[in-house]
């Protein structure tokens, strides 16, 4: 009897325990305080987040501190509208969320009718996260696009990073290279690698020089991807290097495809021989089933390799 009631106890410590545990997540959040002109606080005001690409919509009520958060808002811009009876309808445009990141939005409302709307764009927002003190970077869908990448390997774009320092391949395209990075002086396969908040981590003793990641992701199914280099929370922990935090992309309501290519010549020509040319043409397919409830996307990647013959003097 007495064992079981210690079963049934520890059943419920867990289930409390992970109630309140944060998880390791890949999305966003929006946060800030409502107020008036002369600066009180406007408790119960309805505050709602709605994502310009996909429809979705999330909704929250301010506190009696005048204070909101809606959280695990997947990466996107988003706009901000805030209502409360006689106060005018605000909205803010082009709330930017990225990956794990906490967006304050402030907002003050004018005494009115609901009916009117005071706009705010989001250039008016500082799009610095200033809720915490992480160290990092964030790369968006727009860099990892425009920055060649040679080797199909995202995690080069790693060392744009300050602090990350190359494995003894130095990058090389060998099998090696993809993951192994020092961060902050740290080994290699002491970095945390996430995809959409999901663990990636290759745990096995024989990737020692190899992959460090389970999935390694094309760069064009990537829709950002967040570094952190120090001082990140415990709900990461597990490593002493850094936290690699990749979102995937999403569909949208507009159905549409992209095709484009990228060409690198390798600089490294031999004598009487013309440089290597690589180009890869990724197709990119974003479509919808139910506008504002399913959308889809896929990614397909080729990779050309061309070495001209060699020419004699």
């Amino acid at each position: 009897m007495g064992s079981r009631r210690f079963v049934v106890l520890l059943f419920v410590l867990l289930a409390v325990t992970a109630t309140l545990v944060s998880a390791q997540t890949f999305r966003g959040t929006i946060l800030g305080t409502v107020t008036d002109t002369s600066g009180a606080v406007v408790p119960g005001a309805t505050v709602k987040a709605k994502n310009a690409a996909t429809g979705l919509e999330r909704t929250a009520l301010t506190s009696a501190e005048g204070n909101y958060s809606i959280p695990e808002l997947p990466i996107g811009n988003y706009t901000v509208t805030v209502t409360q009876s006689g106060f005018q309808t605000a909205s803010n445009t082009n709330v930017v969320v990225d990956v794990a990141t906490e967006r304050r939005v402030d907002i003050a409302l004018k005494p009115g009718q609901v009916t009117d709307t005071v706009e705010v764009t989001g250039e008016a927002i500082a799009q610095v996260d200033t809720t915490n003190d992480v160290l990092g970077g964030t790369l968006d869908a727009q860099a990892i696009a425009n920055i060649p990448v040679n080797g199909r390997d995202y995690t080069k774009l790693i060392y744009l990073n300050p602090g990350v320092a190359g494995s003894p391949d130095q990058i090389s395209d060998s099998p090696g290279s993809f993951g192994t990075f020092s961060m902050n002086g740290s080994r290699g396969r002491s970095n945390n690698f996430l995809l959409d908040g999901l663990d990636n981590n290759a745990y096995s003793t024989s990737n020692q020089g190899f992959s460090n990641q389970v999935a390694n992701p094309s760069p064009d199914a990537v829709a950002e991807f967040k570094v952190i280099t120090s001082n990140f929370s415990a709900e990461y922990g597990r490593v002493g290097g850094a936290v690699v935090n990749v979102a995937m992309r999403s569909g949208t309501n507009q159905a549409k495809n992209r095709n484009a290519t990228t060409t690198m010549i390798s600089p490294r020509a031999r004598p009487n021989r013309k440089p290597m040319v690589r180009s890869r043409a990724p197709t990119r397919l974003s479509s919808t089933m139910s506008e504002n409830r399913t959308v889809m996307t896929d990614t397909i990647s080729k990779v050309a390799r061309k070495v001209p013959p060699s020419t004699t003097a």
